[in-house]
């Protein structure tokens, strides 16, 4: 399990996070949802460490204070928002510096497979500069993907934990990547993902966190959390959580143009 606990993260005079507790489990989807600026990727970075916050960060029951980088390493796999590269590496390249960092064994087979998990296989020697973003942002999944390939180690679970996956990818991609979080998890690892896309969210996430201001609006299914009183308090507007026909699968559509937060300031 990963499971933080009352984290507050402070950067200069503003408190971005304010004690908030949060729980995923392995075999599990977990997404971070949530308006701009309410706290979603420094939340992530909390998990990874890659913020001073304080509060309590536990990996498998392990406070990450206490685990050593490579011992962090080869239990989880970050992908940050956005990554840039000063150096002109092969994609291959930039997947073996996942092989580095993690502990997957036979590293030019991984790479490779990791590449072609993403679709990939046949830029390995493309330089990544000459990449369009979307291709870019898959050669760094794949860097992850190959540092923990295995979702389960030892009989402990492994995780992604991902910050806007599919940000620059068009949609047939963008359910590519889903299916790849999906895998992992029903793999016995953990998945941890920020989203924009809540319908997305709908489609594969297990549970689901809102955030707002900083603070855990709501936690549960998608569901439990993706309804219409709950989305329309996080982004301001008017939000109806609605069912495609035959499947019972939440689907999100603004019905108002007019931000609800205008109309409280009008009054």
């Amino acid at each position: 399990m990963l499971k933080a606990e009352n984290i507050t993260v402070t950067m200069g005079q503003n408190t971005i996070l304010h004690g908030v507790t949060f729980t995923a489990r392995p075999g599990a989807v977990t997404a971070i949802v949530g308006p701009n600026g309410s706290g979603k990727t420094t939340l992530m970075r909390a998990l990874t460490g890659d913020v001073e916050s304080s509060g309590i960060v536990c990996l498998n029951a392990d406070d990450i204070t206490t685990l050593r980088p490579w011992e962090l390493a080869a239990r989880r796999a970050v992908l940050p928002q956005a990554s840039s590269l000063a150096f002109p590496f092969t994609a291959i390249e930039v997947v073996r510096i996942g092989l580095h960092q993690g502990t997957s064994g036979d590293g030019e087979y991984l790479a490779k497979a990791a590449l072609n998990r993403v679709g990939l296989y046949h830029y390995a020697d493309r330089f990544y500069q000459e990449l369009s973003g979307g291709e870019q942002q898959r050669v760094q999944l794949a860097r992850v993907l190959a540092q923990v390939w295995q979702p389960v180690q030892n009989g402990k679970p492994r995780w992604l934990l991902l910050d806007e996956p599919v940000s620059s990818l068009d949609i047939g991609h963008q359910l590519e990547v889903m299916e790849i979080m999906r895998d992992f998890a029903q793999g016995g690892g953990g998945v941890v993902a920020v989203m924009h896309d809540l319908n997305l969210t709908a489609l594969y996430a297990d549970a689901v966190t809102m955030m707002c201001e900083g603070v855990v609006l709501a936690t549960g299914s998608p569901a439990d959390v993706l309804t219409d009183a709950t989305l329309s308090h996080a982004y301001g507007c008017q939000i109806r959580a609605n069912q495609a026909p035959n499947a019972g699968t939440p689907f999100v559509l603004p019905h108002t143009a007019t931000p609800v937060t205008a109309k409280r300031k009008a009054s």
